[in-house]
């Protein structure tokens, strides 16, 4: 089992109506993610919300097309890079060690790969979004990103640390971001 720090990958945040042509162009609804055409995860955090993160460039592709929407609806789009640490916790074992610091079932059929939610771990308010890792078309590793306020970002890393190391928990090097 394996965490990392993922904290420089480009993240965006996009507010827009729930309902509105946004949610369409971004494909992803509430409680769930989607990989966007250009190769981005959208992460639909909450009705109207989404995070989008990826290479810098899908990430400027799955935002494109939301300037050229002629709808009305008011969206706005800030750079969260810098003010949202997020870490990948993969590996078979990554159930039961997020279960020491998390109150949210993790189970297969509650959160199954693609699912996103928002909940305290270690006392953090974090969202996060199960994405698993693909070896082929018949076996994965369940894999989660975490995402919270930076300011938590070295607290939060240490407490999953802590929760991981009776699991066997491995850190590349280069720590927190």
């Amino acid at each position: 089992m394996t965490l990392s720090d993922e904290s420089a990958i480009t993240k965006w945040l996009v507010r827009a109506d729930a309902d509105g042509p946004t949610a369409d162009t971004l494909g992803a609804r509430f409680a769930s993610s989607q990989t966007a055409p250009a190769g981005a995860l959208v992460l639909g955090v909450r009705p109207g919300e989404w995070i989008i993160v990826g290479a810098a460039g899908e990430v400027a592709a799955a935002t494109a097309d939301l300037d050229g929407l002629d709808s009305g609806e008011f969206t706005s789009a800030l750079d969260w890079t810098h003010g949202r640490a997020m870490y990948r916790v993969t590996g078979h074992e990554a159930t039961r060690m997020l279960e020491k610091v998390c109150g949210i079932d993790w189970s297969d059929h509650m959160t199954p790969d693609g699912a996103v939610l928002s909940a305290s771990v270690a006392l953090v308010t974090c969202d996060i979004a199960r994405n698993d890792v693909s070896h082929d078309e018949t076996a994965s590793t369940p894999s989660y990103l975490i995402l919270c306020d930076r300011s938590f970002g070295q607290y939060l890393f240490d407490a999953l640390i802590d929760a991981g190391n009776e699991f066997g928990l491995t850190v590349p090097a280069g720590g927190v971001s």
